[in-house]
């Protein structure tokens, strides 16, 4: 096992039994919310810490079966025990590697995803309609529930804008590598000649606040508007004045929602956007400045990256980030993200791996 991961893996028991003793105090268990966070914490140190001690229990019978081999009578024995362990300890590091990686805390919650036409034109919109299409069978594999919050519909089809929300355990997760610009190259159904064209949409993953946790937003810096809402949604939607739209004055930020029935339903899902879209604003200003110093090989989830290639004449999909492609557009515009998603977390994780070990290097004196 490399020094600074073993480094850090031994603070594991020591900060275990600080925990113990916090939680055994009156003045933490009075107070729910720090003592909720330090039993999570608790949750998660135990963890490691008996995997680790698990490991370092094998490296100890693995330095014994070793020391059996000068003894006849045993050493067939020991040889069996020193391959069966030998096998086992890469895995278990592997493991401790993992788990010393540090948790995104939106990793678990839902998402808001927004796509918006860029250039292009009507094919532009017409490809916005493709990719939700493609994250909402993504979502039904994975076993979300996907519910519409607004839309803006294209001239010829598709959409200028559209927002859903997906609900399910872990969805934030899997689709925050999402944010940033997608090209598509095709011949459009517009076209007449047969040329290819190229236009482009922008995507954004934003993690669904928790109410507790989410943003203040004074109401004084709001203004409410109400409208009819437009396109599909039944002759009674087309005659109230349900959609709302909210705007945040300070930063200038809106959302807005038509899809139910309900003036108030609406509201509130507006509201839980405009959080959403606040929180991701404050979010990638920490972001740049953190790429600063260090620019991240996934990037930073900034609309202007070309994340991106779709192209249909080839049946290729190219993600520009880790220089991925695959020759299975088809199944992928059909949902099958998975090869994509497994490929950008792998690459997250030798991220913040490689991030870890220069950081301990800093750190040591």
């Amino acid at each position: 096992m490399k020094t600074f991961l073993r480094q850090q893996l031994e603070r594991f028991p020591v900060r275990l039994q600080e925990l113990d003793f916090y939680l055994s105090q009156p003045e933490v268990v009075n107070d729910m919310q720090k003592f909720r966070a330090l039993t999570r914490e608790h949750a998660e140190v135990t963890e490691v810490a008996g995997r680790f001690q698990h490991f370092l229990a094998r490296e100890t019978s693995l330095a014994q079966a070793r020391e059996m081999l000068d003894d006849p009578e045993m050493a067939d024995m020991a040889r069996e025990e020193i391959a069966a362990i030998e096998d086992e300890l890469p895995q278990l590091e592997s493991e401790l590697q993992a788990m010393l990686l540090p948790k995104d805390p939106d990793d678990a919650r839902n998402t808001f995803l927004e796509i918006r036409a860029g250039t292009g034109g009507d094919e532009s919109a017409l490809f916005a309609g493709d990719l939700l299409r493609m994250y909402t069978k993504y979502a039904e594999r994975q076993g979300w529930r996907t519910e519409l919050v607004s839309e803006s519909l294209g001239e010829v089809g598709g959409y200028k804008e559209v927002v859903v929300r997906i609900v399910g355990d872990g969805c934030y997760g899997k689709l925050k590598f999402e944010s940033g610009g997608h090209r598509v190259q095709r011949v459009p159904a517009t076209e007449t000649q047969g040329r290819i064209h190229t236009s482009a949409c922008t995507v954004a993953a934003l993690p669904e606040p928790d109410e507790a946790e989410a943003v203040q937003i004074n109401p004084a810096d709001l203004r409410i508007d109400t409208y009819r809402a437009s396109g599909a949604g039944g002759q009674h939607v087309n005659k109230t004045d349900s959609a709302v739209r909210i705007t945040h004055l300070p930063t200038g930020i809106v959302a807005e929602c038509q899809d139910d029935r309900s003036q108030h339903r609406n509201k509130a899902k507006a509201m839980q956007v405009l959080a959403a879209r606040i929180q991701e604003k404050e979010r990638s200003e920490r972001a740049a400045k953190e790429a600063a110093t260090r620019k991240g090989l996934i990037g930073s989830g900034d609309r202007s990256d070309r994340i991106r290639t779709y192209n249909f004449p080839q049946g290729r999909i190219t993600d520009h980030r880790i220089n991925l492609t695959l020759y299975k557009l088809q199944s992928v515009m059909e949902g099958d993200l998975d090869e994509v998603v497994a490929a950008l977390l792998l690459a997250r994780k030798a991220e913040q791996l490689e991030e870890l070990e220069v950081g301990m290097g800093a750190a040591r004196p």
